[in-house]
C-alpha cells in the first residue's frame, strides 16, 4: 500500500511538472539563454516544490510564498532596470540572447502569466488540502451564515483602523504605496461618479477564529471588501476590487564618490525615500471589474495594460505562521549543531594548528560569534576587521563586535550601505556600531563590497599573527539557519596579509589589488578562474571542472567552459538559479552537465574545483559568475588546502552529485527535469547528517601544512610536471 502511495505521489509530481511553462525561448543555434528568462525558470522550480505532494503541506504553502516574494523582487529590480533601458537605450540588445529591452519585458510578462495559471492551480489544491485538515481559508463568495457572523464581528474590531478616501472620477488617484493592499470601490449606480480607496496598512493581513475544532483563516483584504457596505453606509457600491502596486526599485545613487561617510548615509536615506515613489512596474488585482471600470482604474494608475495581473491567489500568505499543531504539516525539525567540539577560549589554539571549516545551516553560526568574543577577551588581540553586507535584525555578531570595541580592540566594520532592500537596516547598524566605539567605513563608490571577510590580528611579543575567515554567505544568524553556506577559518600568514591589504585599500577608497593567496574581485577573480580552466583544457579528456554557484551569465567564463567541453573536459555545474549556458549542444557543450537543487534550504555556497585527485585545486568564496560579481563587486575567495577541509568540501559536491530527490538537470533546450530514482537522495538531508555529527578538538594531531607547502601538495603532480618542463 505504501509503495502505491509513493508511486501515486511521484505520478502527481511528474504531471504537475509537465504542465509547467515551456522552457526559456532561444534560437535553435543559440548556446545561451537570456538572463531574465533563466531566472524565471528558477522561480518556476521553486513553484514546483509547492506542487510536490512529498513536501509537507505548510512547506508547500511556504514555497508559494517564496515564489510570490521572489517574483515581486524580480519585478522591482530586474523589470525596473529593463524599463529604464527601454526608455534610455531601446535599441541596445542583450549580448547573450539578442533581445531588445522591451522584447525581454514582453517575454517576462508572457511567462509570468503562464506561471500564474500553475500557481493558481497549486493554491487551489493546497487550500482544499488545508480545509480537509481542519484549516479553512474563508471564501466570501460561498460563506456559511455562522462564518459570516463571526467574520462580521472581526470586521467590527478593525473597522476603526480603516480610513476611506473618496474622490471624484476627474481627480487623480491618491498615492498607493509599494506592496500595500488597498480596497478600491466604484461608487454610484449610474455613471459611477466616485472612487473609494481604503488603504489596509493599519490592519493585520489576516485574522482567525475557531469553530468546532476547525481553524478559520480570514484574509483581511477580503473581509474589508465583503463588508464595505458597513464601512461606506451612505454610498452606493457598484463594484470593488483589491489592488496592490509593485514599484520600480532601480533608483540611481549619484555623486557618491564626492561624499563623506555621513553624506553617504544621507544620500542612501534619500534614495530610499525616492524609491518609495517610483513608477509602478506591476499591478495585481483581486476581483472582477467591468471593462470600462478596469480601463479607468488602469489609466489612473498610469501603468500599461500588459503589466496588470488579475490573480486568484492571495497577495499575502503569511497566515501560514498562525497554523500549528498538525503533525506532518512541516518538515521534521533540523536544528543547527551548536557543538563543534570547541568552546570559547579554545578556538585560537585549534586554528593555530588547523584550518576550520563550518557548514551552515547544518552547523550553527554561534562558534564564529564565540571566536569574536574570544578575540575580544584575548589581551594579545590588537584588531578585528570585518566586511558586513546583510545582518539580522538583532545581530549577535554586531553585539560581539561592539563588545570587542568596548574591551579596547580596534574594530573596523566595512559596512555596505547599498545592500539592496537592507539599506535602512545597515544605516541603523552603522550608527549603533559607531556609538559602540567601532570604526565604520562604507566601501567604494563604483563597487559594492560583497565579500565575507574577517581578519583578527594578534601580537606575540614583537611578532604579528593573523586569523582570517572567508565565507560564502553573510554574517547573519537568521539566514545562517535558512541558507546553505560555508565558512573557512585559517591562521595562514599569507592569507592574513592579503586580507589586511584588502582592508587597507578599501579604507583609502581604492579597489583592492590582486592578492598572493586570496582571490579578490574584481581584479583577481575572473583571471584566476580563466587560468585554471585553461589548465584543465590542457589535460584534454583528463580535465575536470566542478563549480557550484547561485548564478552564471558572464560571457568570458561561459566561452571558456565551451572550450573546456570541446577539449573533452568533463564540466559539472551546480547552479541554483540563473544559468545562461545551455548544456548538451553538439560540438559546443556536449561535456557540460547543469543541475539545480531547490529544497528545504536555499542553496547559497560557492565552490570552485579544478582537477581531481593529487592536482585538485579547491576554492570557496562570496561571488557567483555573474557580470556584477566579476566586474563591479569586491569579493573574496580562499583556497581549501588541508586534507580534512578538502574532504568536507568534496563531501558537499558528492552529495549534490548523488541527489535525485531535489535536483533537476537542465536539458539542451533550457528546460529542467527531475531524474528518476530520487527517494532518499536529498543532498541537504545527507549533508545535515554529515556536518551535524562532525567534531574537532583543540588538541587534535600535528599542525596541518599551510601556505606554499600546502598549495604545492594540493597542486601536486601537475605543478611537478610543469617544473620539469623548464629543467
Amino acid at each position: 500500500m505504501a509503495s502505491k502511495e509513493k508511486k501515486s505521489e511521484a505520478e502527481k509530481r511528474g504531471a504537475a511538472e509537465k504542465r509547467a511553462a515551456a522552457p526559456p525561448r532561444a534560437s535553435a543555434d543559440s548556446t545561451y539563454i537570456n538572463r531574465e528568462l533563466s531566472w524565471l525558470a528558477f522561480n518556476q522550480r521553486v513553484l514546483l516544490e509547492a506542487a510536490d505532494p512529498s513536501v509537507p503541506l505548510l512547506e508547500r504553502l511556504k514555497f508559494l510564498m517564496i515564489y510570490q516574494s521572489n517574483l515581486t523582487e524580480f519585478y522591482r529590480v530586474r523589470i525596473g532596470i529593463l524599463t529604464h533601458r527601454a526608455l534610455l537605450t531601446p535599441d541596445k540588445s542583450d549580448p547573450l540572447s539578442g533581445m531588445l529591452p522591451d522584447a525581454q519585458i514582453q517575454e517576462v510578462l508572457r511567462i509570468t502569466r503562464e506561471q500564474q495559471t500553475l500557481m493558481e492551480s497549486i493554491w487551489k489544491a493546497v487550500r482544499e488540502e488545508l480545509k480537509a485538515n481542519g484549516v479553512d481559508v474563508l471564501d466570501f463568495k460561498k460563506i456559511s451564515k455562522v462564518d459570516e457572523l463571526m467574520s462580521k464581528k472581526l470586521f467590527g474590531d478593525v473597522k476603526d483602523l480603516l480610513f476611506p478616501k473618496i474622490i471624484d472620477m476627474d481627480q487623480p488617484l491618491p498615492f498607493l504605496w509599494n506592496g500595500e493592499s488597498n480596497v478600491i470601490a466604484f461608487l454610484g449606480r449610474n455613471g459611477e461618479q466616485k472612487l473609494a480607496i481604503i488603504p489596509l496598512h493599519r490592519v493585520p493581513p489576516y485574522l482567525s477564529f475557531e469553530i468546532d475544532g476547525c481553524q478559520k483563516i480570514v484574509l483581511t483584504a477580503q473581509l474589508v471588501r465583503h463588508f464595505l457596505p458597513l464601512l461606506l453606509k451612505k454610498e452606493s457600491i457598484a463594484q470593488s476590487v483589491i489592488v496592490e502596486v509593485t514599484r520600480n526599485a532601480d533608483v540611481f545613487l549619484s555623486g557618491v564618490e564626492d561624499s563623506g561617510d555621513r553624506d553617504l548615509r544621507q544620500k542612501v536615506s534619500s534614495m530610499l525615500s525616492k524609491r518609495k515613489r517610483e513608477m509602478p512596474v506591476r499591478v495585481r488585482i483581486w476581483g472582477k471589474l467591468s471593462e470600462p471600470a478596469r480601463g479607468m482604474l488602469i489609466k489612473k494608475l498610469r501603468v500599461p495594460e500588459r503589466s496588470v495581473f488579475t490573480q486568484a491567489v492571495p497577495f499575502d500568505l503569511s497566515f501560514r505562521s498562525c497554523i500549528g499543531g498538525h503533525e506532518g504539516f512541516r518538515y521534521e525539525e533540523r536544528r543547527p549543531a551548536r557543538e563543534i567540539g570547541l568552546k570559547k577560549g579554545e578556538y585560537f589554539r585549534y586554528i593555530e594548528k588547523h584550518d576550520l571549516l563550518m557548514s551552515f545551516p547544518f552547523q550553527s553560526m554561534m562558534p564564529f560569534v564565540d571566536l569574536i568574543y574570544e578575540a575580544a577577551d584575548d589581551p594579545e588581540v590588537l584588531s578585528i576587521k570585518i566586511t558586513l553586507y546583510r545582518m539580522s535584525g538583532s545581530s549577535k555578531i554586531a553585539a560581539a563586535l561592539a563588545y570587542a570595541a568596548d574591551r579596547g580592540k580596534d574594530v573596523l566594520c566595512l559596512l555596505e550601505l547599498r545592500a539592496r532592500f537592507d539599506e535602512q537596516n545597515n544605516i541603523d547598524y552603522s550608527e549603533m556600531l559607531e556609538d559602540a566605539g567601532c570604526r565604520v567605513a562604507y566601501g567604494l563608490p563604483d563597487h559594492k563590497v560583497h565579500s565575507k571577510l574577517c581578519v583578527i590580528t594578534r601580537q606575540h611579543g614583537g611578532n604579528l599573527s593573523r586569523i582570517t575567515q572567508v565565507g560564502t554567505g553573510n554574517y547573519n544568524e537568521v539566514t545562517g539557519e535558512q541558507y546553505t553556506d560555508l565558512s573557512l577559518i585559517t591562521a595562514d600568514d599569507s592569507a592574513g596579509e592579503d586580507a589586511e591589504a584588502v582592508f587597507a585599500a578599501l579604507l583609502h577608497g581604492e579597489v583592492p589589488p590582486e592578492a598572493h593567496t586570496l582571490w579578490i574581485a574584481p581584479l583577481g577573480f575572473k583571471s584566476r578562474v580563466l587560468e585554471l580552466l585553461d589548465r584543465e583544457i590542457a589535460k584534454g579528456s583528463a580535465g575536470r571542472v566542478t563549480i557550484k554557484v547561485n548564478a552564471m551569465n558572464n560571457l568570458d567564463v561561459m566561452e571558456k567552459l565551451i572550450e573546456c567541453s570541446q577539449a573533452g573536459v568533463q564540466v559539472e555545474l551546480f547552479i541554483r538559479g540563473i544559468c545562461c549556458l545551455r548544456p548538451g549542444i553538439p560540438g559546443k557543450t556536449d561535456n557540460v552537465v547543469v543541475k539545480s537543487v531547490v529544497g528545504r534550504w536555499l542553496e547559497h555556497s560557492r565552490i570552485y574545483k579544478f582537477g581531481e585527485g593529487e592536482d585538485e585545486r579547491l576554492f570557496i568564496g562570496s561571488g557567483d559568475l555573474l557580470n556584477r560579481n566579476l566586474e563591479r563587486r569586491v569579493e573574496a575567495f580562499m583556497e581549501v588546502v588541508t586534507p580534512d577541509t578538502r574532504a568536507q568540501i568534496n563531501e558537499v559536491l558528492a552529495a549534490l552529485r548523488r541527489d535525485r530527490e531535489k535536483s533537476r538537470r537542465m536539458l539542451s533546450d533550457g528546460s529542467y527535469v527531475r531524474e528518476e530514482g530520487g527517494e532518499g537522495t536529498s543532498s541537504q538531508e545527507a549533508l545535515y547528517r554529515y556536518f551535524s555529527a562532525l567534531r574537532v578538538s583543540p588538541d587534535d594531531g600535528a599542525p596541518a601544512q599551510r601556505g606554499a607547502a600546502a598549495k604545492e601538495a594540493a597542486g601536486g603532480s601537475f605543478w611537478q610536471k610543469l617544473k620539469g618542463l623548464f629543467r
